[in-house]
C-alpha cells in the first residue's frame, strides 16, 4: 500500500470548502490537464453520503476510468471515497477539513495499492506516486483560488 498526504491552507469558509471538494463540476475543472469527464452515477451537483460516480481521463498517456462510491460522510469536516472499479486493486480517499486560526487546513489523505504485486509497488515508487502528488497539488491549488475568489466575492 502507498499512502499520499497533501495539504493546503484556504482563506475561506470551512462549509465552501467541504462542498467545492464533494461538487463533481468543481473536481472536472480542477482536473482539466487529464480531460477527466464524469460519465456515470452522479454526474453533477453535490456529493453525498452513498453517491456513486464515474470519471474519465487520461493519465499516464492511457484514458482510464475511476468509479468511487462516498463511503463516509461528516460535513463540513470530513468525508471518504472508495474506489469500486478501477485501475488500481484498491483506492480510499480521506477528505478532511480543520478550521485553523483564521484559515481551513484541507488535508488529502489517499491510499492504494497498484495491481501486479511487485511490479506495481515498483511502478508506484517510479511514477504512480510522483503523478498522484503532483496531480493533488494542482487540484488542491486550483481549488484554494476558486475558494478565495469565491469568498473575496471576485468569483
Amino acid at each position: 500500500m502507498t499512502t499520499i498526504v497533501v495539504e493546503t491552507r484556504i482563506a475561506a469558509p470551512i462549509e465552501l470548502c467541504f462542498d467545492l471538494a464533494r461538487d463533481v463540476e468543481a473536481h472536472l475543472k480542477t482536473s482539466s490537464s487529464t480531460g477527466e469527464r464524469a460519465i456515470g452515477g452522479k454526474t453533477s451537483g453535490l456529493l453525498d453520503l452513498g453517491d456513486i460516480v464515474t470519471f474519465e481521463g487520461v493519465h499516464f498517456g492511457i484514458r482510464q476510468r475511476l468509479t468511487s462510491k462516498i463511503v463516509e460522510f461528516d460535513r463540513p469536516s470530513r468525508f471518504v471515497d472508495e474506489m469500486v472499479k478501477g485501475s488500481f486493486a484498491s483506492l480510499r480517499h480521506v477528505h478532511e477539513f480543520v478550521v485553523d486560526g483564521g484559515s481551513v487546513l484541507m488535508r488529502d489523505t489517499i491510499t492504494w495499492r497498484s495491481p501486479l504485486g511487485f511490479l506495481g509497488t515498483i511502478a508506484d515508487k517510479l511514477f504512480v506516486e510522483g503523478h498522484m502528488r503532483s496531480f493533488m497539488v494542482k487540484k488542491q491549488s486550483e481549488l484554494k483560488e476558486y475558494a478565495e475568489r469565491t469568498t473575496s466575492g471576485a468569483g
